[in-house]
């Protein structure tokens, strides 16, 4: 089984943890692909697996990737969904962050968490991604959300017109 991993930066108190994540990744015969950036941070303080791979685009996160697991807090987990795009790939949150909405399993849940991939024993919580078509590059090559997006005027036009569409059928 081939599982992603995501995240940001991490704090120096952290990598006793990530030791424990990657540690129970092993045992449990999960082969890691870690994001470039994250790999880079963490290469000559934790002892990853022999078989660990890496990756640093969307288009690198192949089908043969089941999951994809993002170390970080609610932030961290939005830029994982800017990866995962329309792949259909499940994403769980380990939170090492501030914020634990979406990132919803703690640090002392982590062993717990890669056993019940392992076994695939979990319960998959749907989320509404969303995708974004402009006429101008609003947000670059990553036009997706989770749940909603925000639209601001930046002039004082009285009306802005949206054009929604719902599974390719326009929403009046």
């Amino acid at each position: 089984m081939k599982a992603a991993i995501y995240s940001r930066v991490l704090d120096e108190d952290q990598k006793e943890n990530i030791q424990l994540f990657f540690d129970e990744l092993t045992r449990q015969k999960i082969d890691p692909v870690i994001f470039q950036h994250f790999f880079d941070q963490v290469k000559d303080t934790i002892n990853l697996p022999a078989n660990t791979t890496t990756f640093s685009l969307s288009e690198h996160l192949t089908k043969d990737i089941e999951f994809i697991i993002s170390l970080g807090g609610d932030g961290t987990l939005l830029d994982t969904v800017t990866l995962v795009r329309d792949k259909n790939i499940s994403i769980m949150g380990i939170n090492f962050g501030r914020l634990g909405f979406l990132a919803g399993i703690g640090q002392d849940e982590i062993k717990i968490a890669v056993q019940a991939i392992a076994k695939r024993s979990f319960v998959i919580d749907k989320r509404t991604m969303i995708h974004l078509d402009a006429d101008l590059p609003l947000f670059g090559n990553v036009p997706y959300a989770l749940n909603e997006f925000a639209v601001h005027k930046r002039d004082t036009a009285a009306m802005i017109k949206i054009h929604t569409y719902l599974t390719g059928e326009f929403l009046n």
